[in-house]
Protein backbone atom coordinates (compact mmCIF):
# COMPACT_ATOMS: atom_id res chain seq x y z
CA UNK A 1 0.00 0.00 0.00
CA UNK A 2 3.07 2.10 0.36
CA UNK A 3 3.93 4.58 -2.67
CA UNK A 4 7.39 4.39 -3.85
CA UNK A 5 8.52 1.86 -1.55
CA UNK A 6 10.91 0.22 -3.59
CA UNK A 7 12.35 -3.02 -2.04
CA UNK A 8 12.83 -2.15 1.37
CA UNK A 9 10.51 -2.91 4.09
CA UNK A 10 8.33 -0.06 4.77
CA UNK A 11 8.61 -1.47 8.92
CA UNK A 12 10.62 -4.07 10.61
CA UNK A 13 8.64 -5.31 13.69
CA UNK A 14 11.79 -4.25 15.53
CA UNK A 15 10.82 -0.71 13.97
CA UNK A 16 7.18 -0.61 14.98
CA UNK A 17 8.30 -1.57 18.62
CA UNK A 18 10.81 1.66 18.67
CA UNK A 19 8.24 3.54 17.40
CA UNK A 20 5.17 2.97 19.68
CA UNK A 21 7.16 1.78 22.95
CA UNK A 22 5.72 -1.92 22.03
CA UNK A 23 7.01 -5.17 23.05
CA UNK A 24 8.14 -7.38 20.06
CA UNK A 25 6.46 -10.80 20.31
CA UNK A 26 7.35 -13.75 18.51
CA UNK A 27 9.90 -13.43 15.74
CA UNK A 28 10.83 -9.75 14.02
CA UNK A 29 9.20 -9.20 10.29
CA UNK A 30 8.82 -7.30 7.55
CA UNK A 31 5.91 -5.13 6.52
CA UNK A 32 5.76 -3.40 3.16
CA UNK A 33 1.93 -1.64 4.04
CA UNK A 34 -0.35 -0.77 6.99
CA UNK A 35 -3.89 -1.62 6.93
CA UNK A 36 -6.56 -1.82 9.47
CA UNK A 37 -9.51 -3.76 7.84
CA UNK A 38 -8.85 -7.39 7.34
CA UNK A 39 -11.02 -7.55 4.16
CA UNK A 40 -8.43 -5.13 2.70
CA UNK A 41 -5.37 -6.82 4.04
CA UNK A 42 -2.87 -7.28 0.98
CA UNK A 43 0.12 -9.96 1.59
CA UNK A 44 2.85 -8.19 3.88
CA UNK A 45 0.88 -5.49 5.60
CA UNK A 46 0.99 -4.73 9.19
CA UNK A 47 -2.56 -4.93 10.39
CA UNK A 48 -3.14 -2.48 12.86
CA UNK A 49 -6.02 -3.88 15.78
CA UNK A 50 -8.12 -0.66 16.30
CA UNK A 51 -11.40 -1.04 18.50
CA UNK A 52 -13.95 1.39 17.86
CA UNK A 53 -17.40 -0.10 16.91
CA UNK A 54 -15.65 -3.77 16.92
CA UNK A 55 -12.95 -4.80 18.65
CA UNK A 56 -10.08 -5.13 16.12
CA UNK A 57 -8.31 -8.18 18.00
CA UNK A 58 -11.01 -10.25 16.95
CA UNK A 59 -9.61 -10.12 12.69
CA UNK A 60 -6.32 -10.89 13.68
CA UNK A 61 -6.21 -14.43 12.63
CA UNK A 62 -8.76 -13.32 9.03
CA UNK A 63 -5.90 -10.71 8.51
CA UNK A 64 -3.18 -13.46 9.31
CA UNK A 65 -4.79 -15.73 6.87
CA UNK A 66 -4.99 -12.86 3.92
CA UNK A 67 -1.15 -12.77 4.23
CA UNK A 68 -0.53 -9.70 6.89
CA UNK A 69 3.07 -10.09 7.95
CA UNK A 70 2.69 -9.12 11.63
CA UNK A 71 -0.22 -7.00 14.25
CA UNK A 72 0.01 -3.93 16.33
CA UNK A 73 -2.06 -4.92 19.17
CA UNK A 74 -2.68 -4.31 22.82
CA UNK A 75 -2.89 -7.96 23.98
CA UNK A 76 -1.40 -10.93 23.02
CA UNK A 77 -2.61 -12.66 20.22
CA UNK A 78 -0.96 -15.66 17.77
CA UNK A 79 1.49 -15.07 15.34
CA UNK A 80 4.10 -12.19 14.59
CA UNK A 81 3.03 -8.84 16.65
CA UNK A 82 4.19 -5.89 18.38
CA UNK A 83 2.17 -5.37 21.69
CA UNK A 84 1.61 -2.17 23.84
CA UNK A 85 -0.47 -0.75 26.69
CA UNK A 86 -3.28 0.93 26.23
CA UNK A 87 -5.56 2.32 22.69
CA UNK A 88 -3.64 0.99 19.83
CA UNK A 89 -5.20 3.83 18.03
CA UNK A 90 -2.66 5.92 20.20
CA UNK A 91 -0.11 3.14 18.86
CA UNK A 92 -0.77 4.05 15.40
CA UNK A 93 -0.73 7.78 15.94
CA UNK A 94 3.23 7.34 17.46
CA UNK A 95 3.83 4.98 14.29
CA UNK A 96 2.44 8.05 12.45
CA UNK A 97 5.16 10.79 13.98
CA UNK A 98 7.47 7.95 13.67
CA UNK A 99 7.33 7.77 9.65
CA UNK A 100 6.75 11.94 9.56
CA UNK A 101 10.07 12.49 11.37
CA UNK A 102 12.49 9.47 9.35
CA UNK A 103 10.65 11.29 5.81
CA UNK A 104 12.58 14.34 7.49
CA UNK A 105 13.01 15.98 4.15
CA UNK A 106 9.69 15.72 2.70
CA UNK A 107 7.63 18.62 1.70
CA UNK A 108 4.25 18.02 3.00
CA UNK A 109 1.21 19.71 2.62
CA UNK A 110 -2.82 19.66 4.07
CA UNK A 111 -6.22 20.17 2.46
CA UNK A 112 -9.41 21.35 3.84
CA UNK A 113 -12.70 23.20 2.63
CA UNK A 114 -15.91 22.51 2.69
CA UNK A 115 -16.32 21.30 -1.13
CA UNK A 116 -13.97 19.99 -3.34
CA UNK A 117 -11.34 18.96 -0.57
CA UNK A 118 -10.75 15.16 -2.27
CA UNK A 119 -11.30 15.65 -5.53
CA UNK A 120 -8.08 18.54 -5.11
CA UNK A 121 -6.03 16.74 -2.79
CA UNK A 122 -6.15 13.83 -5.42
CA UNK A 123 -5.29 15.83 -8.29
CA UNK A 124 -2.40 17.44 -5.81
CA UNK A 125 -1.59 13.73 -5.15
CA UNK A 126 -1.26 12.77 -8.86
CA UNK A 127 1.46 15.76 -9.13
CA UNK A 128 3.21 15.15 -6.51
CA UNK A 129 3.66 11.05 -8.30
CA UNK A 130 4.22 12.58 -11.56
CA UNK A 131 7.75 14.44 -10.16
CA UNK A 132 8.42 11.47 -8.20
CA UNK A 133 8.67 10.58 -4.42
CA UNK A 134 5.02 11.34 -4.12
CA UNK A 135 2.66 9.86 -1.08
CA UNK A 136 -1.19 10.47 0.11
CA UNK A 137 -4.57 8.83 1.04
CA UNK A 138 -5.25 6.16 -1.26
CA UNK A 139 -9.12 7.71 -0.72
CA UNK A 140 -11.15 9.96 1.75
CA UNK A 141 -9.13 9.41 4.32
CA UNK A 142 -9.42 12.47 6.65
CA UNK A 143 -9.92 12.07 10.27
CA UNK A 144 -8.29 10.75 13.17
CA UNK A 145 -8.26 7.74 11.73
CA UNK A 146 -7.58 7.93 7.96
CA UNK A 147 -4.57 10.57 8.87
CA UNK A 148 -2.39 8.81 10.58
CA UNK A 149 -3.08 5.59 8.97
CA UNK A 150 -1.42 7.86 5.65
CA UNK A 151 1.21 8.85 7.71
CA UNK A 152 2.13 5.37 8.57
CA UNK A 153 2.09 3.82 5.17
CA UNK A 154 4.29 7.25 4.11
CA UNK A 155 7.96 5.32 3.15
CA UNK A 156 10.87 7.17 4.10
CA UNK A 157 11.88 8.29 0.69
CA UNK A 158 8.88 10.50 0.35
CA UNK A 159 10.16 13.37 -1.21
CA UNK A 160 6.41 15.06 -1.20
CA UNK A 161 2.93 14.34 0.34
CA UNK A 162 -0.45 15.46 0.58
CA UNK A 163 -2.70 14.91 3.30
CA UNK A 164 -6.29 15.89 2.92
CA UNK A 165 -8.50 16.88 6.69
CA UNK A 166 -11.80 16.64 7.62
CA UNK A 167 -14.52 17.69 10.65
CA UNK A 168 -17.62 17.65 11.48
CA UNK A 169 -17.30 19.78 14.68
CA UNK A 170 -14.41 22.37 16.21
CA UNK A 171 -11.41 20.95 17.85
CA UNK A 172 -10.89 18.10 14.83
CA UNK A 173 -8.60 19.76 12.14
CA UNK A 174 -6.30 21.34 14.51
CA UNK A 175 -4.87 17.81 16.14
CA UNK A 176 -4.25 16.67 12.56
CA UNK A 177 -2.65 19.85 11.58
CA UNK A 178 -0.15 19.58 14.33
CA UNK A 179 0.41 15.35 13.34
CA UNK A 180 1.04 16.03 10.13
CA UNK A 181 3.55 19.71 10.84
CA UNK A 182 3.09 20.92 7.07
CA UNK A 183 5.07 23.00 4.82
CA UNK A 184 1.69 24.57 3.12
CA UNK A 185 -2.13 24.20 4.14
CA UNK A 186 -5.07 24.93 1.37
CA UNK A 187 -8.86 25.34 2.36
CA UNK A 188 -10.57 25.71 -0.98
CA UNK A 189 -13.65 27.25 0.22
CA UNK A 190 -15.74 27.52 3.23
CA UNK A 191 -19.59 27.13 3.00
CA UNK A 192 -22.40 26.31 5.16
CA UNK A 193 -21.98 22.30 5.46
CA UNK A 194 -21.76 20.44 8.58
CA UNK A 195 -23.51 23.96 10.29
CA UNK A 196 -25.59 21.66 12.83
CA UNK A 197 -22.60 21.28 14.87
CA UNK A 198 -21.99 24.89 14.98
CA UNK A 199 -23.84 27.50 16.73
CA UNK A 200 -22.96 30.45 14.91
CA UNK A 201 -23.75 28.08 11.46
CA UNK A 202 -20.96 29.15 9.05
CA UNK A 203 -18.65 31.60 11.05
CA UNK A 204 -17.77 28.52 13.48
CA UNK A 205 -17.06 26.24 10.08
CA UNK A 206 -14.63 29.17 9.28
CA UNK A 207 -13.10 28.98 12.24
CA UNK A 208 -12.50 25.15 12.53
CA UNK A 209 -11.34 25.44 8.73
CA UNK A 210 -8.83 27.81 10.28
CA UNK A 211 -7.27 25.12 12.81
CA UNK A 212 -5.59 23.57 9.60
CA UNK A 213 -2.92 26.55 10.55
CA UNK A 214 -2.06 24.86 14.01
CA UNK A 215 0.27 22.92 12.98
CA UNK A 216 1.91 24.79 9.88
CA UNK A 217 5.50 25.10 9.93
CA UNK A 218 7.24 28.49 10.20
CA UNK A 219 7.52 30.32 6.74
CA UNK A 220 4.91 28.07 5.67
CA UNK A 221 2.21 28.46 3.35
CA UNK A 222 -1.53 29.19 3.60
CA UNK A 223 -3.10 28.91 0.02
CA UNK A 224 -7.01 30.73 0.03
CA UNK A 225 -9.87 30.73 -1.73
CA UNK A 226 -9.99 35.03 -2.55
CA UNK A 227 -13.38 34.64 -3.80
CA UNK A 228 -14.71 33.52 -0.64
CA UNK A 229 -16.35 35.50 1.78
CA UNK A 230 -14.53 34.43 4.70
CA UNK A 231 -11.01 35.32 2.80
CA UNK A 232 -10.15 38.46 5.04
CA UNK A 233 -10.87 35.95 8.27
CA UNK A 234 -8.55 33.09 7.03
CA UNK A 235 -6.37 35.25 5.96
CA UNK A 236 -5.91 37.09 9.11
CA UNK A 237 -6.02 33.68 10.85
CA UNK A 238 -2.89 32.19 8.42
CA UNK A 239 -1.04 35.77 8.91
CA UNK A 240 -1.30 35.22 12.73
CA UNK A 241 0.54 32.25 13.00
CA UNK A 242 3.44 34.02 10.29
CA UNK A 243 2.25 32.23 7.26
CA UNK A 244 3.11 33.47 3.73
CA UNK A 245 -0.44 33.89 1.65
CA UNK A 246 -0.89 32.60 -1.72
CA UNK A 247 -4.77 33.50 -3.46
CA UNK A 248 -6.11 31.82 -6.07
CA UNK A 249 -9.48 33.60 -7.39
CA UNK A 250 -10.99 35.45 -10.23
CA UNK A 251 -10.36 39.06 -10.88
CA UNK A 252 -13.36 40.52 -9.12
CA UNK A 253 -12.75 38.26 -6.03
CA UNK A 254 -11.93 39.66 -2.83
CA UNK A 255 -8.47 40.23 -2.77
CA UNK A 256 -9.13 41.97 -6.32
CA UNK A 257 -5.95 42.62 -8.67
CA UNK A 258 -3.78 41.66 -5.62
CA UNK A 259 -4.64 37.89 -6.84
CA UNK A 260 -2.17 37.68 -9.61
CA UNK A 261 0.66 38.70 -7.19
CA UNK A 262 -0.41 36.43 -4.62
CA UNK A 263 -0.60 33.34 -6.97
CA UNK A 264 -3.49 32.55 -9.71
CA UNK A 265 -6.03 34.74 -11.26
CA UNK A 266 -8.95 32.73 -12.97
CA UNK A 267 -9.57 34.74 -16.75
CA UNK A 268 -11.57 31.92 -18.23
CA UNK A 269 -13.24 28.45 -18.06
CA UNK A 270 -14.38 26.96 -21.51
CA UNK A 271 -16.33 23.34 -21.39
CA UNK A 272 -16.69 20.86 -23.87
CA UNK A 273 -18.41 17.73 -24.37
CA UNK A 274 -16.06 15.79 -22.18
CA UNK A 275 -13.17 17.96 -21.13
CA UNK A 276 -12.61 21.95 -20.64
CA UNK A 277 -9.85 24.63 -21.05
CA UNK A 278 -8.95 26.61 -18.48
CA UNK A 279 -7.83 30.22 -19.09
CA UNK A 280 -5.60 31.61 -15.97
CA UNK A 281 -2.72 33.91 -14.76
CA UNK A 282 -0.15 31.73 -12.28
CA UNK A 283 2.48 33.30 -10.64
CA UNK A 284 2.08 36.04 -13.03
CA UNK A 285 2.07 34.31 -16.11
CA UNK A 286 -0.81 33.81 -18.42
CA UNK A 287 -1.52 30.38 -19.48
CA UNK A 288 -3.95 27.75 -20.89
CA UNK A 289 -4.30 24.12 -20.00
CA UNK A 290 -6.98 21.64 -20.39
CA UNK A 291 -8.82 18.98 -18.30
CA UNK A 292 -10.81 16.38 -18.25
CA UNK A 293 -13.69 18.27 -15.82
CA UNK A 294 -16.25 19.88 -17.31
CA UNK A 295 -17.69 21.28 -13.86
CA UNK A 296 -17.13 24.93 -13.85
CA UNK A 297 -16.23 24.63 -10.42
CA UNK A 298 -12.81 23.10 -11.51
CA UNK A 299 -11.85 26.45 -12.58
CA UNK A 300 -10.85 27.41 -9.06
CA UNK A 301 -9.94 24.49 -8.07
CA UNK A 302 -7.50 23.80 -10.54
CA UNK A 303 -6.14 27.04 -9.41
CA UNK A 304 -5.83 25.75 -5.91
CA UNK A 305 -4.12 22.40 -6.77
CA UNK A 306 -1.25 23.87 -8.88
CA UNK A 307 -1.09 26.49 -5.71
CA UNK A 308 -0.28 23.60 -3.73
CA UNK A 309 2.32 21.58 -5.99
CA UNK A 310 3.96 24.85 -6.36
CA UNK A 311 4.19 25.55 -3.03
CA UNK A 312 5.26 21.53 -2.14
CA UNK A 313 7.96 22.51 -4.92
CA UNK A 314 6.31 20.97 -8.13
CA UNK A 315 7.44 22.38 -11.70
CA UNK A 316 4.39 24.28 -13.40
CA UNK A 317 4.74 22.58 -16.08
CA UNK A 318 4.81 19.11 -14.42
CA UNK A 319 1.75 20.08 -12.44
CA UNK A 320 -0.55 21.68 -15.63
CA UNK A 321 0.49 17.54 -17.11
CA UNK A 322 -0.68 15.64 -14.33
CA UNK A 323 -3.62 18.02 -14.00
CA UNK A 324 -4.86 17.97 -17.63
CA UNK A 325 -4.92 13.93 -16.98
CA UNK A 326 -7.31 13.76 -14.06
CA UNK A 327 -10.25 11.79 -14.85
CA UNK A 328 -13.28 12.38 -12.29
CA UNK A 329 -13.31 10.51 -8.95
CA UNK A 330 -16.14 8.08 -8.48
CA UNK A 331 -19.13 9.49 -6.69
CA UNK A 332 -17.28 12.73 -7.81
CA UNK A 333 -18.51 13.44 -11.45
CA UNK A 334 -17.48 10.11 -12.95
CA UNK A 335 -19.35 9.65 -15.98
CA UNK A 336 -20.58 6.77 -17.20
CA UNK A 337 -22.42 5.52 -20.79
CA UNK A 338 -24.98 3.47 -19.51
CA UNK A 339 -26.96 0.90 -21.80
CA UNK A 340 -30.64 0.88 -22.93
CA UNK A 341 -32.43 -1.39 -25.10
CA UNK A 342 -32.35 1.41 -28.27
CA UNK A 343 -28.91 3.18 -27.12
CA UNK A 344 -27.51 4.72 -24.01
CA UNK A 345 -27.50 7.64 -21.46
CA UNK A 346 -24.83 8.96 -19.90
CA UNK A 347 -24.57 8.96 -16.19
CA UNK A 348 -22.92 11.49 -13.74
CA UNK A 349 -22.15 9.79 -10.85
CA UNK A 350 -21.88 12.80 -8.00
CA UNK A 351 -23.12 10.67 -5.56
CA UNK A 352 -20.50 10.47 -2.60
CA UNK A 353 -21.68 13.90 -1.06
CA UNK A 354 -23.93 17.10 -1.33
CA UNK A 355 -23.96 20.29 0.36
CA UNK A 356 -26.44 23.33 -1.08
CA UNK A 357 -22.69 24.89 -3.18
CA UNK A 358 -21.78 22.15 -4.61
CA UNK A 359 -25.58 20.50 -5.40
CA UNK A 360 -26.29 23.96 -7.13
CA UNK A 361 -22.34 23.74 -8.87
CA UNK A 362 -23.66 20.37 -10.15
CA UNK A 363 -27.02 21.68 -11.60
CA UNK A 364 -25.36 24.46 -13.38
CA UNK A 365 -22.70 21.93 -14.83
CA UNK A 366 -25.65 20.01 -16.07
CA UNK A 367 -27.50 22.68 -17.65
CA UNK A 368 -24.43 23.71 -19.51
CA UNK A 369 -24.35 19.73 -20.91
CA UNK A 370 -25.09 19.56 -25.14
CA UNK A 371 -28.48 21.32 -25.96
CA UNK A 372 -31.04 18.72 -27.41
CA UNK A 373 -30.17 16.07 -24.56
CA UNK A 374 -32.50 15.79 -21.91
CA UNK A 375 -30.97 16.83 -18.46
CA UNK A 376 -32.11 15.40 -16.07
CA UNK A 377 -31.25 15.52 -12.17
CA UNK A 378 -31.71 12.61 -9.37
CA UNK A 379 -30.67 14.33 -5.82
CA UNK A 380 -30.96 12.74 -2.44
CA UNK A 381 -31.14 14.64 0.69
CA UNK A 382 -28.15 17.16 2.00
CA UNK A 383 -27.42 16.32 5.59
CA UNK A 384 -26.09 17.98 8.55
CA UNK A 385 -27.74 21.69 7.50
CA UNK A 386 -29.06 22.56 11.06
CA UNK A 387 -32.82 23.65 11.59
CA UNK A 388 -33.32 25.60 8.38
CA UNK A 389 -32.29 22.90 6.17
CA UNK A 390 -35.69 21.99 4.51
CA UNK A 391 -35.31 25.70 3.40
CA UNK A 392 -32.06 24.86 1.81
CA UNK A 393 -33.59 22.26 -0.17
CA UNK A 394 -36.72 24.02 -1.36
CA UNK A 395 -33.63 27.28 -2.75
CA UNK A 396 -32.36 24.76 -5.43
CA UNK A 397 -35.96 25.02 -7.32
CA UNK A 398 -34.40 28.62 -8.30
CA UNK A 399 -31.01 27.45 -9.15
CA UNK A 400 -32.48 24.17 -11.38
CA UNK A 401 -34.86 26.32 -13.45
CA UNK A 402 -31.67 29.06 -14.00
CA UNK A 403 -29.68 25.93 -15.30
CA UNK A 404 -32.45 24.89 -17.76
CA UNK A 405 -32.52 21.20 -15.37
CA UNK A 406 -35.44 19.25 -17.56
CA UNK A 407 -36.12 17.30 -15.07
CA UNK A 408 -35.69 16.80 -11.24
CA UNK A 409 -36.12 13.11 -9.43
CA UNK A 410 -36.10 13.60 -5.38
CA UNK A 411 -35.53 11.25 -2.60
CA UNK A 412 -35.92 11.92 0.95
CA UNK A 413 -37.77 14.03 3.11
CA UNK A 414 -35.76 16.93 3.17
CA UNK A 415 -35.97 16.85 -0.85
CA UNK A 416 -39.37 16.40 -0.65
CA UNK A 417 -39.33 20.45 -0.05
CA UNK A 418 -37.84 21.05 -3.43
CA UNK A 419 -40.28 18.79 -4.68
CA UNK A 420 -42.84 21.16 -3.67
CA UNK A 421 -41.26 24.36 -4.80
CA UNK A 422 -40.29 22.88 -8.64
CA UNK A 423 -41.95 23.98 -11.12
CA UNK A 424 -44.77 21.16 -12.39
CA UNK A 425 -42.89 21.36 -16.00
CA UNK A 426 -40.03 20.34 -14.05
CA UNK A 427 -40.70 17.85 -11.40
CA UNK A 428 -40.20 14.38 -11.83
CA UNK A 429 -40.74 12.40 -8.64
CA UNK A 430 -40.94 12.02 -5.29
CA UNK A 431 -40.16 8.79 -2.91
CA UNK A 432 -39.20 9.13 0.89
CA UNK A 433 -36.18 6.78 0.36
CA UNK A 434 -33.44 6.25 -2.39
CA UNK A 435 -34.04 2.72 -2.59
CA UNK A 436 -37.77 3.19 -4.26
CA UNK A 437 -36.26 5.75 -6.73
CA UNK A 438 -34.33 3.34 -9.55
CA UNK A 439 -37.62 1.35 -10.57
CA UNK A 440 -39.07 4.85 -11.58
CA UNK A 441 -36.10 6.05 -13.27
CA UNK A 442 -36.13 2.85 -15.26
CA UNK A 443 -39.52 3.74 -16.86
CA UNK A 444 -38.37 7.79 -17.51
CA UNK A 445 -34.99 7.65 -18.90
CA UNK A 446 -33.88 7.55 -23.11
CA UNK A 447 -31.44 6.74 -24.59
CA UNK A 448 -29.38 10.52 -25.29
CA UNK A 449 -30.58 11.72 -21.60
CA UNK A 450 -27.59 12.89 -19.45
CA UNK A 451 -28.23 11.91 -15.83
CA UNK A 452 -26.57 13.31 -12.71
CA UNK A 453 -27.18 11.65 -9.58
CA UNK A 454 -25.82 13.63 -6.30
CA UNK A 455 -26.40 13.44 -2.40
CA UNK A 456 -24.93 12.97 1.04
CA UNK A 457 -23.43 9.67 1.69
CA UNK A 458 -25.59 8.63 4.27
CA UNK A 459 -28.82 9.60 2.46
CA UNK A 460 -27.70 6.75 -0.22
CA UNK A 461 -27.78 8.36 -3.64
CA UNK A 462 -24.56 6.41 -4.19
CA UNK A 463 -27.24 3.13 -4.14
CA UNK A 464 -29.04 5.11 -6.77
CA UNK A 465 -26.28 5.41 -8.82
CA UNK A 466 -25.12 1.53 -8.67
CA UNK A 467 -28.22 0.67 -9.26
CA UNK A 468 -27.74 2.73 -12.66
CA UNK A 469 -24.83 1.50 -13.38
CA UNK A 470 -25.83 -2.14 -13.26
CA UNK A 471 -28.44 -1.91 -15.37
CA UNK A 472 -30.80 -2.97 -12.27
CA UNK A 473 -34.60 -2.75 -11.71
CA UNK A 474 -35.33 -2.87 -15.60
CA UNK A 475 -33.17 -0.14 -16.99
CA UNK A 476 -31.28 -2.04 -19.15
CA UNK A 477 -34.66 -2.58 -21.02
CA UNK A 478 -35.90 0.66 -20.98
CA UNK A 479 -36.34 3.89 -22.75
CA UNK A 480 -39.53 4.40 -23.38
CA UNK A 481 -41.54 7.39 -23.88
Amino acid sequence: MADDAGAAPLWTGHAIAQAVGGILAEEDFDATGVAIDSREVAPGDLFVALSATRDGHMFVPAAQAAGAAGALVSRRVEGPHVRVEGDVLLALQALAVAARDRAGKARRGVVTGSVGKTSVTQAVLSGLRLAGGGHGPERSFNNHIGVPLTLARMPGSTRRAVFELGMNHAGEIAPLSRLVQPHAALITTVEAVHIEAFADGEAGVARAKAEIFAGLRPGGVAILNADNRWFPFLQAEAEAVGAEIRAFGQADGIAGGAVGDLGARLIGFTPQAESAFVEAEIEGHRRRYPLRQTAPHWGPMSLAALLMLRALEVDLEIALAALSAIAPLDGRGAETEVHLKDGSFTLIDDSYNASPVSVAAALRALGQRAPGARRIAVLTDMLELGPDGADRHADLAAVAAEAGVDLVFTAGPLMRRLDQALEASRRGAWTAEAKDMTPILAEVLQPGDVVLVKGSKASHASDIAMALKAGRAGVEGGGGG
